[in-house]
């Protein structure tokens, strides 16, 4: 699996992206999205996706 951040509700906070040991989350033209290919939920290195445990908005970040 792997994590989509919904545009229409992330506040552009920054809480994301320095927390992705994968370095999966960039910002194109104002709107962060995560890399599909870099992604992996975090396996291997942490319990849970990092970037969902550290995001102030409720299902901003899902799984797809």
């Amino acid at each position: 699996m792997t994590h989509k951040i919904n545009p229409e509700t992330c506040t552009g906070c920054d809480a994301c992206q320095p927390e992705c040991p994968n370095v999966a989350i960039s910002v194109k033209k104002g709107v962060y999205i995560i890399n599909a290919t870099k992604c992996t939920d975090c396996e291997g290195q942490f319990d849970d996706p990092q970037c969902v445990a550290v995001c102030p908005v409720d299902d901003c970040i899902t799984e797809v």
